[in-house]
């Protein structure tokens, strides 16, 4: 599997209380800190190399996960410093320690897919970007693609659309060469970047079937306890102490 960039710099927002004192990633979901339940799944996908994109509270997020030894995994870290870059700065910064080609994650999505098969659609693409999607109807957040017939016809973050059903999943891949792009810009989102490559025909699309869970939202995180519960359970006691 290609590096994964897991972007865990966001404020948090919408937890309120919650976060006023951890990144998004620390918070405890059923006994452990989420990252260890995401970690868990993107290590058992086959994911070794790891590029955390860091700002908010980024001394806990180091100190709590090391070098990755503790997981027989490598981690790596990439600062914002005085400003957050966006998740598509951030990235951009990160690009040094990531490759020709890799993966992006955010630090609050728990995505129960087939890691591998997303990876192979992305090899067999010539796009410079592939961006998973997930049939929404508006259920779990705003809807923001327009998919049809297997093509990402529409993409935007800022616009109600009738025709977008489907929402981006969480989970994209990159060529290094789709951010020469924004090589003059310092600070943007990955959205807007996906929306550029989707203009030049350099973004495809991957349906998942499999609805996505997060920890962004008080909402979110109860849906994610009730599912670890009643799925894997089993997990807990596998992770790393």
């Amino acid at each position: 599997m290609f590096p994964i960039a897991v972007l865990s710099g966001g404020f948090a927002t919408r937890l309120g209380c919650l976060s006023s004192d951890l990144p998004k990633c620390m918070i405890e979901i059923n006994g452990k800190p989420f990252i260890d339940w995401q970690l868990k799944l993107l290590i058992d996908a086959g994911y070794k190399e790891f590029v955390f994109c860091v700002s908010h509270k980024s001394d806990q997020i180091i100190n709590y996960l090391g070098n990755g030894s503790r997981y027989s995994v490598h981690f790596r870290y990439s600062l914002d410093g005085d400003k957050q870059l966006g998740t598509g700065g951030a990235i951009k910064k990160a690009l040094p320690m990531l490759g020709e080609h890799f993966a992006v994650i955010y630090g609050d999505s728990y995505l129960p897919i087939n890691f591998a098969e997303v990876e192979r659609a992305f090899l067999k693409s010539s796009a410079l970007s592939l961006m998973t999607v997930f049939e929404n109807n508006n259920k779990l957040g705003d809807s923001n693609v327009v998919f049809l017939n297997d093509e990402i016809i529409d993409y935007d973050k800022g616009t109600k659309n009738l025709q977008m059903r489907h929402i981006d999943y969480g989970l994209n891949y990159f060529k290094k060469e789709a951010f020469n792009y924004f090589l003059g810009v310092e600070t943007f989102d990955l959205a807007s970047l996906s929306a550029y490559l989707l203009k030049t025909q350099n973004l495809v699309g991957l349906e998942i079937f499999t609805r996505f869970y997060e920890v962004g939202s008080v909402q979110g995180i109860r849906e994610l306890s009730n599912y670890l519960k009643e799925n894997l359970s089993e997990l807990y006691q596998e992770l790393p102490e």
